[in-house]
């Protein structure tokens, strides 16, 4: 069957694209990958911000497609109107109309004054999935407060967790309280579709990235509410299971995932060090919790007698969870991330050499698989097209 042909599980499902920067617009690129026809509208001064998020661009596309962009916003058609203006209101309206769904992310109560809330368009169409991102979400103190990645990994308490013990509070490197956020509202925007199919009914979905972040802070989180007690910065440390974590070796680091007390046994004698494993001192993991830096005085004189490959290859020969630290470049342009088409190539209009490298969606389904059927489009590409018969 031609891909053109392979049926996808979001066939049909339009999308009202009203968000702009991460979170929104990657939430609505995972449903473009699936099938939904994305309607990215645009301010038609400059479109989304991230356009100019460069360098790097695209090699003949500077100050529209930055790679920031090109990473959130493929299998989406471009539309610039200013929703400003009366004209732009009627016409977002009446695409509005032909949607399924909209997300949007601007501030709590921002498109009240343009008519395309989610009260005047969910009583308009009583079917319609609404999703809106934002920082705090449309309840609470700080509601009012603008939402950023930083802002939410600061407040939502990850901060507190990331970097060196003795360091200052890190971020993640990459914007993953937009990522989660954008996760989690494609989750929701999933779900209020399946029930809008099954009886008729839209619904609001009110998302933000505070409350993204405090979700996903998984056990640290419930190590708290279990304790009483704020977890700590442990740099590459686990709070609960050791040893698991990076560990310097002659020629660089090494990751160590030591899950259980079988696993620390042959980690032991990979090292020489065979009485570590019957000392009660470090025998159980709730033990080694206990004695975490008197077990790395044994450990680091033995581990800097190893090397990075030398000590994957014995490891992994005797099943101890390890792994090398690899940069970007190899990462992506590993055996592993070619046979998982983890790098996708695609078509770009008016791009350099014709093409642009994007990252693959990591989903794999075996009926429905997404597609890339649309590069990055450029700022207002198919305005024309799509309104001509608005």
């Amino acid at each position: 069957m031609a891909a053109s042909d392979t049926p996808m599980a979001l066939d049909g499902v339009v999308v009202l694209d009203l968000t702009r920067i991460l979170a929104g617009p990657y939430a609505t690129q995972l449903l473009g990958d699936l099938g939904a026809t994305i309607l990215k509208i645009e301010n038609p001064d400059g479109g989304d911000d991230t356009r100019t998020w460069g360098p790097p661009y695209a090699p003949g596309a500077e100050g529209d497609l930055s790679a920031y962009f090109m990473a959130a916003n493929r299998n989406k058609q471009s539309i610039t109107v200013d929703m400003a203006t009366p004209d732009g209101q009627k016409t977002l309206r009446k695409l509005a109309a032909r949607a399924d769904i909209v997300v949007e992310n601007f501030k709590p109560g921002g498109l009240v004054k343009y008519g395309l809330d989610h009260a005047t368009l969910c009583a308009a169409h009583p079917g319609l999935v609404y999703c809106s991102i934002s920082g705090y979400g449309q309840t609470g103190p700080n509601r009012e407060k603008p939402g950023y990645d930083l802002m939410a990994q600061g407040f939502g308490g990850i901060m507190s967790l990331t970097g060196e013990a003795d360091g200052v509070p890190s971020k993640v490197g990459v914007g993953i309280a937009d990522v989660m956020c954008g996760m989690y509202a494609t989750v929701g925007i999933l779900a209020a579709l399946r029930h809008a199919e099954r009886t008729g009914e839209g619904q609001h979905i009110d998302i933000s990235l505070v409350d993204s972040q405090l979700a996903w802070l998984i056990n640290e989180g419930t190590n708290y509410l279990a304790s009483g007690r704020d977890p700590i910065r442990r740099g590459n440390g686990h709070p609960n299971i050791v040893p698991y974590d990076v560990v310097q070796v002659s020629d660089g680091h090494v990751i160590l995932a030591v899950g259980n007390d079988a696993q620390f046994a042959r980690f032991c004698d990979v090292l020489g060090l065979p009485q570590l494993a019957t000392n009660p001192d470090f025998a159980t993991n709730p033990a080694r919790l206990a004695n975490r830096e008197a077990l790395y005085i044994h450990l680091t004189p033995a581990l800097a007698l190893q090397t990075v490959t030398g000590m994957v290859a014995a490891l992994e020969a005797v099943k101890v969870p390890v792994g090398p630290i690899q940069t970007v470049g190899q990462a992506l342009n590993s055996a592993q991330s070619k046979a998982r088409g983890s790098v996708i190539e695609m078509a770009a209009e008016g791009v350099t050499g014709g093409n642009v490298q994007l990252l693959g969606n990591p989903l794999k389904l075996s009926r429905t698989p997404v597609q890339y059927r649309l590069s990055p489009p450029r700022l207002g590409a198919d305005t024309a097209r799509l309104l001509k018969d608005l």
